[in-house]
C-alpha cells in the first residue's frame, strides 16, 4: 500500500508542533516537503527520517557532553 500525503497541519500534529515550526523548518532546515500547487505536502516516513537523522536539532542545543 502506499503512504499517503499529509498536510501541514496534520505533520505538525505527529510531531507536535505548531505549523509555523513546520515552515520555518522547510525554510531553514530542509524538512522534506513537497509543494504540489500552493500546498505542502508530507510523506510521515521521510519526515520520521528526517528527525532521527537530527534535522529537528536546534542549532542552541548542547552536545551530550555538556559543551
Amino acid at each position: 500500500m502506499n503512504e499517503p500525503w499529509i498536510s501541514v497541519e496534520q505533520i505538525a500534529e505527529h510531531l507536535g508542533v505548531t505549523r509555523d515550526s513546520i515552515y520555518r523548518w522547510i525554510d531553514a532546515k530542509g524538512l522534506p516537503a513537497h509543494k504540489i500547487g500552493r500546498l505542502w505536502k508530507f510523506k510521515i516516513s521521510e519526515v520520521d527520517d528526517w528527525v532521527r537523522r537530527d534535522g529537528a536539532r536546534d542549532a542552541d542545543a548542547r552536545k551530550p557532553d555538556g559543551n
